[in-house]
């Protein structure tokens, strides 16, 4: 532990002499050098803070520090929702702590079905299968879906989850260009029509916070008679009419296939989950193995989601005071001067950019120190090498925490010359 109390200490020194011959962890002492120069330098690890306590969606003990919570991901703020809260307490009396099995064995319990439920009347489908992670809904849903002989295409910003559902299948895999509705036509039409063809999108790409032009994009596929996977993560709960993301808000719900989505964010717990009103939907629950052969989610889990679900259903009163919360942090970030990754507010993500890793880290910092913790993020993480601080927006925020959040920013990127 440094002075600071967090978790910066020094890592081991790599050996002096050469690594033994085979040695699999060789490979990774240029990432420990880097770590290591990361701290010599004398700032906080970005990368493991604590958070001592948590008291509310937006507030945070961060080394002893109130902190106002600016990177969580939390947009609904329904981690600490009563109903939410008793629902998982209830769960966890009645049913204890954990499943010990898939769901294909002994994993299934009547919160699950709760949570399925949930989902297929919150997204009007036939279908819902819900997964132990986001990560894992896509790792499955791609994997399974796309075989030996199909195409996948998919954006090159793409999330991790998705690229690696890629390497798991063994189907054929095309990028086209971040956002281009023209390069997904031509690449699309260099394949053969009688292929099976899938293309993945995101409503919102999680480090700019940029939204897919969906209903372009959707159309140009059905076009080419490719199936659609649209990844909601970052939409869900707030945009569209109910709630249900990018695709509702651009009116292609009857052309998208599959809907991808977390708990982790606007359900504000763990978990993932695919919805589809596809008739053959429930045979992905025998085929996919990262749904087979998994541990289930814990029943206080799924029941807090279900309870979560129930509610982001008619939360439209959360839903206007989420988008005037990343109205005004985009705007005011704007006119202080900081480098936007959009134009205009199009989520509850803002990035603000950052020249390079020194500027950033040291920009992330200050705000630390001042008691705002935001996201650090970097190559390869973030899409053509740049580096950001990503702020994720919650509807719990205050106008005086947004104008607090504001004034910290000025002060920092004062400080450390980011704006005049």
């Amino acid at each position: 532990m440094t002075e600071t109390g967090l978790q910066t200490e020094t890592l081991p020194a790599a050996p002096a002499a050469a690594p033994t011959a085979g040695d699999l962890m060789a490979k990774f002492d240029p990432l420990i050098a880097e770590r290591q120069k990361l701290i010599d330098s004398g700032v906080i690890d970005p990368f493991a803070i604590v958070m001592e306590e948590v008291r509310s969606p937006t507030e945070a003990v961060i080394d002893g520090r109130e902190t106002i919570l600016l990177g969580t991901y939390n947009y609904m703020g329904m981690t600490f929702d009563p109903d939410v809260i008793a629902a998982g307490r209830t769960a966890l009396e009645n049913f204890g702590s954990g499943t010990n099995g898939s769901r294909m064995l002994n994993g299934t319990f009547r919160d699950h079905i709760e949570a399925e439920e949930a989902l297929r009347d919150f997204y009007g489908t036939t279908g819902a299968i819900v997964f132990s992670t986001g990560y894992m809904a896509n790792l499955g849903m791609i994997s399974t879906l796309a075989g030996k002989g199909d195409y996948v295409i998919l954006d090159a910003d793409s999330h991790a989850s998705i690229y690696d559902g890629c390497k798991q299948g063994y189907a054929e895999i095309v990028r086209f260009r971040h956002n281009s509705v023209e390069d997904l036509d031509r690449r699309l039409g260099r394949l053969p029509k009688d292929a099976g063809k899938l293309v993945v999108l995101e409503g919102v790409y999680s480090m700019l916070g940029d939204v897919a032009p969906l209903k372009e994009m959707v159309a140009v596929a059905k076009k080419h008679g490719a199936m659609v996977l649209s990844d909601e993560a970052h939409s869900m709960g707030f945009y569209g009419p109910n709630g249900r993301g990018v695709y509702e808000a651009q009116g292609c719900e009857g052309e998208v296939d599959f809907i991808v989505g977390t708990f982790s964010k606007s359900v504000g717990t763990v978990g993932g989950f695919c919805v589809s009103n596809h008739p053959k939907f429930e045979a992905i629950r025998l085929a996919c193995r990262p749904y087979i052969f998994t541990a289930s989610l814990p029943p206080s889990v799924v029941a807090t989601a279900a309870a979560s679900i129930r509610k982001l259903k008619v939360a439209h009163e959360k839903r206007a005071r989420l988008w005037d919360n990343a109205r005004n942090l985009h705007g005011g970030l704007k006119a202080l001067g900081f480098n936007i990754g959009t134009e205009t507010c199009d989520s509850a993500i803002v990035a603000v950019i950052l020249e390079d890793q020194t500027q950033a880290v040291a920009m992330w910092q200050a705000l630390l120190l001042s008691g705002l913790y935001v996201n650090v993020a970097r190559p390869p993480a973030t899409p053509a090498g740049t580096f950001l601080l990503r702020c994720s927006i919650c509807a719990e925020h205050t106008p005086a925490q947004i104008a607090a959040v504001l004034e910290r920013f000025a002060a920092a990127g004062r400080a450390t010359g980011v704006i005049a």
